[in-house]
């Protein structure tokens, strides 16, 4: 996994294959530690282009995520998602949760 910030306001994280039960704690607390580190962001942006699967383990993530950017006025973006990872938004309704970028 790779946080860069390549605005003032936007963290980026990028290098997922996976976002299940085996990490998404993991991935949770190291976001949210740069967070706290990074007051001023207010853009989350998850590159998914790399990520093959999603649990839910991984939604309930990206949702957590969600309420945290909320508190500041900001959004989680999922970038380039894979088809099946679409799905599975679309599936769960997220997709109206999140801004997607195909």
């Amino acid at each position: 996994m790779t946080i860069e910030f390549p605005e003032p306001q936007t963290m980026a994280v990028s290098g997922l294959t996976e976002v299940v039960a085996a990490n998404a704690q993991e991935i949770r607390e190291t976001v949210r530690g740069k967070l706290k580190e990074h007051p001023d962001v207010t853009r989350l942006d998850f590159d998914l282009s790399n990520a093959t699967f999603v649990d839910s383990s991984g939604l309930g993530m990206f949702i957590s995520l969600q309420k945290t950017l909320r508190e500041r006025s900001g959004t989680v973006r999922l970038l380039h998602p894979a088809s099946n990872v679409l799905q599975i938004l679309e599936l769960t309704r997220l997709h109206r949760v999140f801004e997607i970028v195909p």
